[in-house]
């Protein structure tokens, strides 16, 4: 390990593997422990297992309770679990905190519980000294049958890769909102409002899509990408499951107003934050049933892509047909709008 200062975002999976600890410093009611490309921990708990995330929100400021609770239960939902359990520790900055700004972030964590029917536990609440903006970090827990558990090691090469309703869901609502005074000097009050909605239509949770799936059959992996968008998150899933993989760029779901917004803000829908798509590992025999669910529910999905053999890399298929190693994104593009 050298001295160099490092990007904000996400660590380089390299440094990732050699800074978790093994699984043998683990106590053995550990099933799933740190690993890239796993959306939570999962600890035997007896008749069940217990499935646990934490995830903070560092970008969005703006409704950051419902960020909270969408990207922490969303964790929760690629593994197979239901979200039952929540604690919270906001930290908020000095100078700037009032009690209604408490209050209101108190009521956005409160309500999107109760959307999701999860209970609000405990946690921790401070004034900050260095911060510029209020961090909420979550810590979700919630249960799942020990013959449900789905595990992003468990992609198989010749899987298709399905994507749910698009690129950039998160980042359009966030874009709308951090930057809503600059983009009311061209657009309509009502087109911004539109993209500030993204939140919640198409929304960022995938818990009703990640059910679906799961019902029809044939899921053999989920993954929910956040920081560094897509394309991360395929490195990561590629990386868990031990295979490679090719992308058809012209399959990518991107909505006409998120790609206007990447375009505006010179941002690679890529590599942008991207809570409310659902990456699904599935065997192609059951695909098109998978696809079929979801669009009788009015979520839009396709496949994307198949998972290939480990030797193979990972790639890109331009709309041409050349093909590129698919870029990992060391910084969110969404970092382009502070």
């Amino acid at each position: 390990m050298n001295d160099l200062l490092l990007p904000i975002g996400k660590l380089k999976i390299g440094l990732l593997e050699q800074i978790l600890p093994k699984s043998s410093h683990l106590d053995t009611t550990v099933i799933v422990g740190p690993k890239v490309g796993e959306d939570a921990t999962v600890i035997d708990f007896g008749s069940t297992y217990l499935v646990i995330k934490t995830d903070p929100i560092t970008f969005a400021t703006d409704e950051i309770g419902w960020y909270l609770v969408c990207v922490n239960s969303n964790d929760l939902a690629t593994m197979g679990a239901t979200p039952k359990w929540l604690l919270v520790t906001i930290l908020l900055p000095e100078n700037k905190t009032t009690e209604k700004l408490v209050g209101d972030i108190m009521d956005q964590i409160t309500n999107a519980c109760q959307h999701f029917n999860i209970s609000l536990c405990g946690g921790h609440t401070e004034v900050t000294y260095g911060l510029d903006r209020p961090i909420v970090v979550g810590q979700m827990l919630g249960e799942v049958a020990k013959d449900k558990l789905i595990t992003s090691s468990s992609a198989q090469e010749g899987d298709d890769l399905i994507l749910t309703k698009g690129l950039g869901i998160e980042a359009t609502s966030i874009i709308a909102r951090e930057r809503e005074s600059d983009l009311l000097e061209n657009f309509s009050s009502d087109w911004v409002n539109r993209a500030k909605k993204y939140l919640t239509d198409p929304g960022i949770s995938v818990l009703e899509e990640a059910r679906i799936a799961i019902n029809t059959g044939g899921v053999h992996a989920m993954h929910d990408p956040t920081e560094g968008g897509v394309s991360t998150a395929i490195h990561e899933l590629a990386h868990a499951a031990d295979v490679g993989a090719i992308i058809w760029e012209e399959k990518l779901l991107i909505s006409e107003m998120t790609e206007y917004l990447c375009q505006e803000f010179g941002i690679d829908p890529l590599g942008v934050i991207s809570s409310g798509a659902l990456l699904i590992a599935s065997d192609p025999d059951k695909s098109n049933r998978i696809l079929l669910s979801l669009a009788e529910q009015n979520i839009p999905s396709t496949i994307i892509g198949r998972l290939l053999n480990p030797t193979a890399g990972v790639w890109l298929q331009k709309k041409d047909g050349q093909r590129q190693p698919l870029p990992i994104f060391e910084t969110d593009e969404i970092t382009k709008i502070f």
